[in-house]
């Protein structure tokens, strides 16, 4: 092996760690603003509040989970 092979085997690797490094930025979180208008039709949609709308008053009732059919220990 060449003195040559030696060091593009090892510049190689790092070359490649560092493309791999520049893509791998992480995507950023959107933001949501309850006055903003979504005409894209995306992940938040806002109404506006109806002051003809009737109180509903909905019961605080804590969930429990239910075991899948065919669990173990479920019998």
């Amino acid at each position: 092996m060449t003195k040559l092979d030696t060091i593009a085997r090892s510049i190689l690797p790092l070359g490649a760690a560092l493309a791999l490094a520049a893509c791998g930025g992480e995507a950023e979180e959107p933001t949501y603003e309850a006055d903003a208008e979504d005409m894209s039709g995306g992940e938040l949609i806002v109404t506006e509040e109806d002051p003809d709308a009737v109180p509903v008053d909905t019961p605080d009732t804590p969930m429990t989970p239910v075991p899948e059919e065919g669990a173990e220990g479920a019998e």
